[in-house]
């Protein structure tokens, strides 16, 4: 009760402003770690704002759009995207995140909660275990990479070296989108998580495009999703919009240091960040911390 009554004591502007700083600082270190603002956005909003989750999984899909879309431009110019790769993947995960999103919905809040909190440290546990190679070592591409032609070349900002890639296990690669696609749409987070290690360590694709090529996957991914959060009123203004426009002029500013900075140390700040935010996900969930 004294919880509530802070809350309510709290000026109605505050939360706009507090959120937009929030998706502001995320949207920096979410596009050059690959995840999509919604996967720091959803557990982060969702335990420390006093906002029904429903709402916040909600602005979540808009958030991880907002800031692909806004980071898209720059990624593809540099050639640390490919549109072609990201197409076949994308549609199969745009299809079941429409099933994502009408499970999450019909679910108990605190079942979701749970769940989420489950998975953003099992996020956690994937990041901190996972042997990701820088520029991974495809002999030779198989016959449905090829037939789509799911190759490239970019220059490597850091070194100056230009860098030729091609792709293996096309299959088992689009098996595994269809299935991120059904977390993204359930729980909002977006999924970039999940699609980074998938293309990088699945599919071989070079560690600094598989990031942003992530981006082009959460853009269609979520766009899907998110008009059935729409359709179901599960959609704020006030938590929608400030988070929108932060996290967009975040990850412009996040875009830019994908070029030259070290991934380890997003890496560890994602990690930090992430398990805090699971954890009191987790928390509440269990109704362990209100």
């Amino acid at each position: 009760m004294a919880a509530a009554d802070a809350t309510t004591a709290v000026a109605w502007w505050v939360w706009p402003v507090a959120l937009f700083v929030a998706c502001f600082l995320m949207g920096i270190v979410a596009v050059p770690a690959g995840i999509g603002g919604g996967t720091l956005f959803v557990p982060i909003i969702g335990g420390f704002f006093p906002f029904h989750l429903d709402f916040v999984r909600g602005a979540g899909l808009l958030v991880a759009l907002a800031s692909a879309l806004s980071a898209a431009p720059m990624l593809m110019r540099g050639g640390l995207a490919s549109l072609r790769l990201a197409l076949p993947l994308a549609v199969l995960a745009s299809a079941s995140s429409i099933g994502g999103a009408l499970l999450g919905l019909a679910l108990p809040v605190a079942t979701v909660q749970t769940a989420l909190g489950v998975i953003v440290l099992g996020i956690v546990g994937l990041m901190l275990v996972a042997k990701k190679s820088e520029f991974p070592q495809v002999r030779a591409p198989d016959a449905l990479g090829t037939a789509l032609a799911l190759h490239g070349v970019f220059i490597d900002g850091a070194t100056g070296r230009r860098i030729d890639w091609q792709v293996h296990r096309t299959v088992a690669g689009l098996v595994v989108f269809l299935a991120i696609g059904v977390l993204a749409g359930m729980f909002g987070i977006g999924a970039g998580w999940a699609n980074v290690p998938a293309l990088n360590l699945l599919m071989g694709v070079p560690l600094k495009v598989a990031a942003g090529t992530s981006g082009l996957v959460l853009s269609l991914v979520d766009s899907a999703a998110a008009w059935v959060y729409v359709n179901k009123g599960a959609v704020l203004p006030m938590i929608a919009v400030p988070s929108v426009v932060g996290m967009m002029l975040g990850a412009k500013v996040g875009a830019r240091l994908l070029h030259v900075l070290s991934g380890a140390v997003i890496r560890r700040l994602v990690i930090t960040v992430l398990l805090f935010a699971g954890t009191r996900a987790l928390l509440k969930g269990l109704g362990l911390w209100l």
